[in-house]
């Protein structure tokens, strides 16, 4: 199964690496596609796991689905950003 989503505070290629790194690891993900120009994340996964799965662990990461970033996401994205960056 394929679901794409939107999200907000996609900078670069850092907070793309995290969202990768960490939706990899999320039991029934085969495999993760981040287009930081679009902010669009592409998961291919199995049907058993949901999308509602998907956005909580984005948004736990400070990338929640577009529209619908609080101010403490935006905090916890520049930090992801960073760990990024170094992985």
């Amino acid at each position: 199964m394929e679901t794409k989503i939107i999200v907000d505070n996609l900078k670069c290629g850092g907070c793309a690496n995290t969202i990768k790194n960490n939706l990899q690891k999320v039991e029934g993900v085969n495999a993760v596609a981040v287009e930081v120009e679009t902010s669009e994340v592409t998961l291919l996964h199995e049907f058993a796991v949901s999308k509602q799965t998907l956005l909580d662990k984005l948004s736990s990461l400070g990338y929640p689905q577009q529209g619908t970033s609080t101010g403490m996401q935006k905090v916890k994205s520049y930090v992801s950003c960073a760990v990024g960056r170094m992985s």
